[in-house]
């Protein structure tokens, strides 16, 4: 299991919402959802190997 390093995040107050629908949407929470934007952004920019 990899090691999270937790960290504070400032976001818009309407980017928080749409991030909160999207993640209830997909049966996820809030750091789940956020963290799995930025893994598949960062796949599709290829500064992650893909597992």
């Amino acid at each position: 299991m990899t090691k999270k390093k937790p960290f504070a995040l400032r976001v818009d107050e309407d980017m928080m919402k749409a991030v909160e629908k999207w993640a209830a949407d997909e049966f996820r929470s809030v750091n789940g959802q956020l963290e799995w934007i930025i893994n598949e952004a960062l796949k599709k920019s290829g500064r992650l190997k893909k597992k």
